[in-house]
């Protein structure tokens, strides 16, 4: 079964279940998938952006755009027209496919991948996933990529809400942490460790300082 019958035949009843719609037709579905990519300082590079069009074409199926800086920014040293990235707009079959392909072989192939964050879902149920490394994906072989770049995927959804948002994800089989709690928990343990060794460095740095003090008060009395 794939994952538009499963959303016909599993999800929509569940969704229905849960909220109470009134009818199917008001079960929340996902319309699209964007797929982009910033170029950054490369913007000048062709050679990189014609890397990362390559890359998110043989990821998506289908051919993508270059998308342009449509006013100047002279903070960000962008001009009007200036290329800032390449996107790819995903519907359909092809939306299906690559949404089963990211769940069930490149975030598993991401590393260090705890889950997504609950809090990747939006006040009207899209979310956003980030991916650092194109190489992740199975149409990219790491040994032959000559420039590794990250990506963005939007998946945007006619749900009207955070909650329905997220159950259509989650029963789509979209891998979330068991709560946001779990989060939370890995980044107070990251600030507490953080915490811990510049405390340590801290006593070791004031020690340091004490001995130097004493080795030069006794460098004074012996002279």
């Amino acid at each position: 079964m794939n994952l538009k019958e499963k959303y016909q035949k599993e999800i929509v009843p569940k969704m229905v279940a849960k909220f109470s719609y009134k009818n199917t037709m008001a079960v929340p579905r996902l319309v699209k998938a964007v797929i982009n990519s910033g170029v950054g300082r490369n913007a000048k590079d062709k050679a990189f952006v014609d890397s990362v069009v390559s890359n998110l074409e043989r990821i998506s199926g289908q051919k993508p755009i270059q998308t342009k800086a449509k006013q100047s920014i002279s903070a960000f040293k962008t001009r009007q027209g200036m290329i800032i990235g390449v996107a790819v707009t995903l519907r359909n079959k092809r939306m299906f496919d690559f949404v089963e392909k990211l769940i069930n072989i490149t975030l598993p192939r991401v590393r260090d991948f705890r889950g997504l964050n609950p809090k990747q879902v939006d006040n009207k149920g899209n979310l956003t996933v980030g991916l650092k490394e194109h190489i992740a994906f199975p149409e990219i072989k790491a040994d032959e990529a000559e420039n590794i770049h990250g990506l963005g995927v939007c998946f945007n959804t006619t749900a009207k809400t955070y909650n329905e948002g997220l159950e259509l994800f989650k029963l789509m089989g979209f891998p979330f942490s068991a709560d946001e709690g779990e989060f939370a928990n890995h980044k107070s343990k990251r600030i507490k460790a953080n915490y811990a060794n510049k405390s340590k460095f801290s006593r070791e740095n004031t020690a340091h300082n004490k001995k130097a003090k004493e080795h030069n008060k006794k460098l004074k009395d012996t002279y």
